[in-house]
Parts: C-alpha cells; sequence; structure tokens
C-alpha cells in the first residue's frame, strides 16, 4: 500500500527572515526572466485517449463491489486514503473522458460515498490511514486488524477531491457533506492552522504530531482550506532555504530530520497535483483556468522542480523525472528526490537507507511535467513513459535509470493521477464551480449557531475572489 507521503514528527520552528516577502514581490520578475512554457491544453489525441483507458484498466481489475474501494497496489485488498482520492480523480477522468457511461460512474461514486458515510474511524474522530478495500474495516500497513492513526496529508488530499466532485456534480454534495460532518476535527487543524496527524503505537498512547513539510504540506492544507478551515501555518513556505542545483534555486524545508525523525523530500508529486488540480491558485481564487497562477511562490517553486530536472538531462543525459514511487519488491516504496538529507538526487527508503539503484522516471511525475510545462525536454519525458504500459493491467510504476528496465507493479496512485493528468490537457484546472447551486449542507452547518458542537468546525465563510 502506499505510504505517507511525510513522516509524522514534532513541530520546529525555524528563522527565514524575510524571505518569503522579498520572494513574491520579486515573482513577476523571475517569471519574466525565465520564459515560463505554456501547459499542453486541447483535445486528447488518439494515442493519449487510448493511454487514459489503458489507466483505467487498474481500477476496472482492482475495484471492490463490497465496499466501493479500490485497492492501492495491485491485487493487495488495502487503501490509504491518498490512494482512494487517487481513484476518485481516475473515476472523475475517465467519466469526463467518455471512457464510462454516466451509469457506471454513478454506480461506483454511490457505492464509494456509502462507505465512506459507514466508516468505523480512528477513535471517532477521523478515517484511520489504511482500510481494508473487501470488509472496510480498519486495518495497520500490513493488512491486519487493528488502529494506527490518522495522515493530515492523506485526509487533505481527500478532501480537494471530496470537494471537485460536490462542486463538479452538485447532486452528491449531500451525501459527501455527510460524510465529512461525521469526522471530528478537532486535533488535525489547531488555531494556528497547523495540521496534525494521529499516531498510534502498540502499547503507547496516542501521539498527535505536526505533519508535512515543504510541497506537500502546503498541498494537503489547501484541502482543509476548500471546507473553510484556517491552515495559516501548514500553507506558509517557512522554514524554507534553496539550494543551486545546475544553476537553479531548488527549495527545500530547513525543519532538521535528525532532530525530528522525519525527513524533507524534494520531488516533483505535490507540485503537480496543485498544479492540474487547483491551477496553482489561491484557494480563494474561484476564476476558471487561466496562466495567472494567483499561488504565486507555489507556481515559482514548481517551475524551479521542472527547471532543474531539465537541466539534470541537459548535462548529463539522463532523462530524469523525480518523485515518490512504488517497487516490485522491498522495500516496496522509495523516496526518489531532487534534494533530500543534505544530498542532490538522493532516493532512499522511509527510514533513510540509501537506495541509488531504485532512482527511476516516475510515470506520474513525467506526465505532470509533461502537461504542465510545453516544451521538447517534455516531449523527450513523454516519449520515454508513454507506452510504459501493460494494455490488461494499466500504467507501471515508472521505468529505472540506470537501464535495467521498467518497476513492475502496477498502482491506483499513479494511475488515477495519470487519468488526471490527461484530463487537465481536455479541461484545465480540474477545480470548476457551477453557478446557482444552493448552499450545501456543509454550508448550512457551518451557518448554524447549533449542532455539530465538539467537532470544531470552522465558523467563518471563506471569502472568494471573482
Amino acid at each position: 500500500m502506499r505510504a505517507i507521503c511525510v513522516g509524522l514528527i514534532a513541530l520546529a520552528v525555524t528563522g527565514c527572515g524575510n524571505k518569503y516577502n522579498h520572494f513574491t514581490d520579486d515573482v513577476v520578475e523571475r517569471k519574466n526572466h525565465w520564459n515560463t512554457p505554456k501547459p499542453r491544453q486541447g483535445p486528447l489525441t488518439e494515442h493519449e485517449m487510448e493511454m487514459a483507458r489503458i489507466a483505467w484498466k487498474y481500477f476496472e481489475n482492482n475495484y471492490q463491489e463490497s465496499t466501493g474501494l479500490v485497492n492501492a497496489v495491485n491485487n493487495y485488498p488495502s487503501v490509504t486514503w491518498w490512494d482512494a482520492a487517487s481513484y476518485l480523480a481516475g473515476m472523475v477522468s475517465a467519466y469526463e473522458l467518455g471512457i464510462i457511461e454516466k451509469e457506471t460512474f454513478d454506480k461506483r461514486l454511490v457505492r464509494f460515498l456509502t462507505t465512506l458515510n459507514q466508516l468505523d474511524l480512528f477513535k471517532h474522530e477521523l478515517p484511520n490511514k489504511a482500510y481494508n478495500t473487501q470488509t472496510a474495516a480498519k486495518v495497520d500497513y500490513g493488512n491486519q486488524p487493528g488502529e494506527i492513526g490518522y495522515s493530515a496529508l492523506d485526509l487533505g488530499r481527500l478532501m480537494i477531491w471530496l470537494y471537485i466532485i460536490k462542486h463538479r456534480y452538485p447532486e452528491f454534495a449531500t451525501s459527501i457533506d455527510n460524510a465529512v460532518l461525521r469526522w471530528n476535527f478537532c486535533k488535525v487543524v489547531d488555531e494556528n492552522g497547523t495540521m496534525f496527524g494521529a499516531l498510534l503505537e502498540e502499547g503507547k498512547e496516542v501521539q498527535y504530531l505536526q505533519e508535512g513539510r515543504l510541497g506537500y504540506e502546503e498541498y494537503a492544507a489547501k484541502g482543509f482550506e476548500l471546507w473553510g478551515f484556517n491552515t495559516e501555518q501548514a500553507a506558509m513556505p517557512e522554514p524554507y532555504a534553496t539550494i543551486n542545483l545546475y544553476g537553479y534555486d531548488v527549495p527545500y524545508d530547513t525543519r532538521d530530520p535528525r532532530k525530528l525523525k522525519a525527513h524533507s523530500y524534494v520531488v516533483t508529486e505535490s507540485y503537480v497535483l496543485d498544479g492540474i488540480e487547483m491551477g496553482w491558485d489561491l484557494v480563494s481564487d474561484r476564476s476558471p483556468h487561466d496562466e495567472r497562477y494567483s499561488h504565486d511562490w507555489i507556481a515559482e517553486f514548481a517551475l524551479q522542480i521542472y527547471r532543474v530536472q531539465e537541466e539534470r538531462y541537459r548535462q548529463t543525459g539522463i532523462i530524469t523525472a523525480r518523485t515518490e514511487h512504488q517497487l516490485a519488491g522491498a522495500p516496496y516504496f522509495v523516496y526518489d528526490t531532487i534534494y533530500t538529507d543534505g544530498f542532490a538526487w538522493n532516493t532512499i527508503s522511509e527510514v533513510g537507507e540509501f537506495l541509488p539503484q531504485f532512482s527511476a522516471v516516475a510515470i506520474k511525475g513525467a506526465m505532470g511535467m509533461w502537461v504542465l510545462w510545453d516544451t521538447p525536454y517534455t516531449d523527450l519525458l513523454f516519449d520515454h513513459v508513454s507506452t510504459a504500459y501493460d494494455r490488461e493491467k494499466g500504467f507501471y510504476e515508472g521505468i529505472f535509470e540506470n537501464g535495467t528496465g521498467i518497476i513492475n507493479t502496477f498502482t491506483s496512485n499513479n494511475n488515477g493521477i495519470t487519468l488526471e493528468i490527461l484530463l487537465y490537457k481536455a479541461q484545465g484546472k480540474l477545480l470548476k464551480y457551477k453557478d446557482d447551486v444552493a448552499p450545501s449542507l456543509w454550508e448550512k452547518a457551518l451557518e448554524s449557531p447549533f449542532g455539530y458542537e465538539g467537532q470544531c468546525l470552522p465558523r467563518k465563510k471563506v471569502k472568494y475572489v471573482k
């Protein structure tokens, strides 16, 4: 199953001076200097449509009728909420691209939301980190019955996709809102807007620990902010610094893994997801797809992440698209980074073991860069990965950098993100709003002085930029 993006750790405060303000003041000038490539937009080619159909095969093969959930990894009946959100992304994309009919979409979504509404929560608070896809029972990472806590990052991604769906298809808003209104948010976001995950280890009390690092933290924070929560602290880039690699200033989180027992990974995935799902816009920005990215520093960080990988290829000949990915064997999951733990192009396990033999061109990383930056280099990436599939199983996880072949495993996250990338090419920014829709159950709950007490729901309505 998919590992949590960033480990749960204790909050640290590290000073960065006025770097953030200086950075944002200079964003427009930097964008002009770098001559930012435009995203790819337009109808899918027949080859791209065939890719979408193949990616959807994963979800046909791994769907569990009993719960409406989908296995996170091929034929393994367990799932995290990050993977479940990738399934929702894949399902929306398959419907919008005409791969499945509305009847199939409705049936699958109703079954998923039924399970979500009946889910046994961790300590009656929030969804457990992992569930058995056949029974919807809480499980540990070995798929054995039990509670292990919850991940603010995974839930943030899930909340993004539940929000996208309720605004694209308002007929499902009540079912979605009912599910989320069962949750208790008191310990996941504090009054300063910091996100916390829960960690339960055998023989110990539950620990509520700050969760998230630069890139993933800000992306997940948008999920909570969309629903009205204050995520001010989590949404800030600080504490961060930059390291110059191949002439580009690559941003990284400066919180020390030696003290906090959690690594800070610079990878592609979170920046790609923010770009395709929310258009690198602020949550308050309800404008349709455009290239005026109102969350300007996120867009600029993403551009640096792209440019340094392109430049590595130019200088070394190594095709580069780095992000976390699954493996077919032990250790089963690695963070394939641009920078972590003081080293560039560092590939490590969750416990920090150096594993350069598992460096790979990740399908979702390569495809994400291809759709967000239309350049000759991303043409090359597309040519390299666009046939890395099994027609009956979906897209492989990636292609090893060292020439030893493909990563022979299939996942919900990779195939779901591949589908939403293709939908972005066809439609642009995936978060859309319908006009003249009545206030939802969630919005009414936030306005009500009664009910839902003790769940720490936000009380201030979001002000939108039009």
